[in-house]
């Protein structure tokens, strides 16, 4: 394989997870949560979605996966504590952030069907 044919599935890819993210963020805000930010980055890592849903924050992996069981398993432990370590700093900057709490969920986006949202997934 290429560097031409790496890069086009490289693009690909970039392509198919921001929509899944797009996709993901849509379907947040029919269930009533309030998009804050996505693709939210900090020096310790990217959060893709920040929503809100009242005095929950919650933060959110989008996976695009060709199964529900494969999205959700693709979170890793390591991806699982980065995402935290991101979220503290977004927490810290938040005013009122005394009386928030705070939930890690998970999207998974497959082909032909609707999201499936795991909320409290770690």
């Amino acid at each position: 394989m290429g560097d031409n044919e790496r890069t086009a599935i490289r693009r690909k890819a970039l392509r198919r997870g921001l929509m899944s993210e797009y996709v993901a963020a849509v379907f947040l805000m029919l269930k009533g949560y309030r998009i804050l930010a996505l693709r939210h980055r900090t020096r310790l890592g990217e959060i893709d979605i920040i929503a809100r849903k009242g005095d929950l924050a919650v933060f959110v992996e989008v996976k695009a996966r060709h199964g529900e069981a494969a999205a959700v398993d693709a979170v890793s432990v390591f991806a699982q504590k980065r995402i935290r370590a991101a979220s503290d700093l977004w927490l810290a900057r938040q005013a009122d952030q005394a009386r928030l709490s705070q939930r890690y969920d998970i999207v998974a986006v497959t082909p032909g069907r609707l999201p499936r949202h795991f909320p409290d997934a770690f």
